[in-house]
């Protein structure tokens, strides 16, 4: 069975607010899903409540994912499980060149699985990080530098996409990725998402308010979250919709009109 996030009537607060009041999504590996809405809707809450992010708490429902319970685990079982975020806005890690944190990453994977394990040796590492920068025409040189320091937003994401293919998550969520950026850095990330899922079959769950993405990178589905919930699914066509239209017709017809 191809592994699927599951979101049964999930429920998050923020300092005993309610923010996600009822979340029900199905996303199969392989598959991908836009997630719009305006601001405050609670797009990005649902995102760190997912990764297991220690402020936001689940009070009601479910998130099973190939079969476990995502919400019984750590934000580091998570990863391990084949989850992964990428930030809206990644943070610098000066002194940490790109290869020397993926490296890391990818050896603390390795030994939360077997204790025993010493690590991927260097050579073998050398030759698969090559192998994933070639696969995303991404120049050797980038490796060395250190990670986010001094970054374009487009270097940003393009580190994050590196981090994907290296760790080769099952199902990865984009969190307003296109925020502040260019189409040339725009492209960037489209290109990666789309070239990850056709070779590790990833399922993504991307995040974001405007059209612009999805004209890179083609969702299967679309959802809209108003007010804590999804109130409308639907194929490609409902973001172009949303697009030449906003929002203002699915608080009204969800009975919603103040903006929220």
């Amino acid at each position: 069975m191809i592994p699927a996030l599951e979101i049964r009537n999930l429920h998050v607060s923020i300092n005993d607010q309610n923010i996600l009041k009822g979340i029900d999504l199905l996303i199969h590996q392989g598959e991908i899903h836009a997630l719009m809405g305006p601001n405050g809707s609670g797009k990005s809450t649902l995102a760190y409540a997912l990764a297991g992010h220690p402020l936001y708490e689940p009070t009601a429902g479910q998130v099973i994912f190939d079969g476990k319970d995502l919400l019984e685990l750590g934000a580091d079982e998570r990863s391990r499980a084949g989850l992964f975020l990428a930030f809206q806005y990644p943070v610098a890690v000066p002194g940490i060149t790109v290869a020397n944190f993926l490296r890391q990453a990818l050896n603390a994977r390795r030994r939360a699985e077997d204790p025993d394990d010493k690590g991927i040796p260097i050579p073998a590492f050398r030759r698969l990080l090559k192998e994933k920068m070639d696969s995303l025409n991404i120049d050797h040189k980038f490796a060395g530098r250190y990670l986010n320091e001094g970054f374009s937003g487009g270097e940003k994401k393009r580190a994050e996409i590196l981090q994907m293919a290296t760790l080769e998550p099952k199902i990865a969520i984009i969190d307003e990725t296109d925020s502040g950026l260019d189409i040339d850095a725009l492209r960037v990330v489209a290109d990666g998402a789309n070239e990850l899922r056709k070779e590790l079959n990833m399922g993504v769950l991307l995040i974001t308010h405007y059209q612009r993405i999805l004209n890179h990178i083609e969702p299967d589905y679309v959802h809209v979250m108003l007010a804590g919930r999804i109130v409308e699914s639907g194929g490609p066509e409902l973001a172009l919709e949303l697009e030449e239209r906003g929002y203002d017709w699915v608080r009204e017809k969800h009975g919603m009109a103040e903006a929220v």
